[in-house]
């Protein structure tokens, strides 16, 4: 599979593959489990699934174990923020109304020519700016 097709994952889709209750569930576990996909990830997902999986839901091993998968998965395309993404994501999220992580995301995306999936309809997917887990069909590797 060629860099480009990757699909960035936010970390809603992460942690809707680690929920049952989630509405993409069904579409983001096979998304993330598939070893064909080539996946990417920011290094802020890591705190962004942090913050949900270990403060809100309290299960700070899961935690652990989800952002150890995020890292092993996406491997050499979980990606630092640099300053040159933080200042596209900058314009991006004036432009779009966005918090600068979901800015991001957005910005990554563009910048290596990824798909950006997310489950955050409302900021992304309404706004043309992220597929939704259950609205596409992905590439898979060769």
């Amino acid at each position: 599979m060629k860099p480009a097709d990757s699909l960035l994952l936010d970390a809603s889709v992460w942690i809707a593959a680690k929920d049952a209750g989630d509405r993409y569930f069904d579409s983001a576990r096979p998304l993330v489990l598939d070893p064909r996909r080539s996946l990417a990830a920011l290094d802020l997902t890591l705190y962004e699934t942090t913050n949900v999986v270990a403060a809100r839901w309290r299960k700070p091993g899961v935690a652990r174990e989800l952002c150890r998968a995020i890292s092993a998965r996406c491997g050499e395309r979980l990606l630092a923020v640099d300053l040159e993404l933080i200042e596209a994501a900058t314009d991006i999220a004036a432009e779009h109304g966005l918090t600068a992580y979901d800015a991001a995301y957005v910005a990554a995306a563009r910048r290596h020519g990824w798909t950006l999936i997310s489950a955050d309809v409302a900021d992304l997917v309404s706004k043309g700016l992220a597929v939704a887990p259950d609205a596409a069909d992905y590439p898979l590797g060769r």
